[in-house]
């Protein structure tokens, strides 16, 4: 994709968040955790990503519906993102809503470890799903 294409392709995405984006926004938007800026639909290289905090390298992606059936794109966007130096951290629509403080949690943690190590956390029970950080 173009870099033009890609503007306008998170300029758009701004403007339609789904549920799950709209409330992680309302989590983190104007620094209130731990002071962490955080921007949303930001574009990187070809793509546009859920979300960066580009001071800590972290770039956490909202997955449900349709991303469960696109990991093969996933794997291969997360590897070109993890060679530029970030980490990336999926968290399903689910545990955004029903447990936003295990939410926040998990990026506290990531971000105060080194990018080498890799956060793994339970799936939530009622759920069937997790937080994952590639």
């Amino acid at each position: 994709m173009q870099p033009e294409q890609t503007i306008k392709m998170a300029r758009r995405l701004r403007k339609t968040p789904t549920r799950a984006e709209d409330f992680f926004w309302s989590l983190v938007r104007d620094r209130t955790l731990d002071g962490l800026r955080f921007r949303r639909q930001v574009p990187i290289g070809q793509y546009v990503v859920d979300f960066a905090c580009l001071s800590a390298r972290l770039i956490v992606e909202a997955d449900g519906g349709v991303q469960a059936l696109r990991t093969f794109d996933d794997a291969k966007r997360d590897g070109w993102l993890t060679l530029q130096g970030f980490r990336v951290l999926r968290l399903s629509n689910s545990d955004i809503l029903a447990r936003p403080n295990h939410v926040l949690a998990a990026i506290r943690e990531v971000v105060g470890k080194p990018p080498s190590v890799r956060l793994r956390l339970p799936p939530s029970p009622e759920m069937g799903e997790g937080i994952r950080e590639c």
